[in-house]
């Protein structure tokens, strides 16, 4: 049973950074693709950051680009988003994703409905 537990959340001003964590257990695969979403306040779940486990290809949504980064650590069961410069409209729960397949193309790699494991979620919120 593959099980994911995001950490990290917290509320910080514009301009700040945070690090979010997700622990991967109970992997079938070496190579999976993972990564983050979010979900703001009467907003649809929408991708910030994939991966691949195997250190294949990142995806990045535009609103992410430039400021986040994904990485992961080196037995590939945990992994990070690292956010800087952050916005009041980063303002979401952040969720990490997991999902054998994904990957394969960019718009899959960012789509929610391709993803079939999900974790709990953190909060992020950015405020003055």
């Amino acid at each position: 049973q593959v099980h994911l537990v995001e950490s990290g959340g917290g509320s910080v001003q514009p301009g700040g950074s945070l690090r979010l964590s997700c622990a991967a257990s109970g992997l079938f695969y070496e190579n999976n693709c993972i990564g983050w979403f979010r979900q703001g306040p009467g907003n649809e779940r929408e991708g910030v950051a994939t991966m691949y486990t195997n250190g294949g290809s990142k995806y990045y949504a535009n609103t992410a680009k430039d400021r986040f980064a994904i990485s992961q650590d080196s037995a590939g069961t945990t992994v990070y988003l690292q956010m800087s410069s952050l916005k009041p409209e980063d303002t979401a729960k952040y969720y990490c994703a997991l999902d054998v397949l994904a990957c394969a193309t960019e718009a899959q790699a960012l789509a929610s409905r391709e993803f079939q494991y999900w974790g709990q979620g953190t909060q992020v919120t950015v405020s003055s």
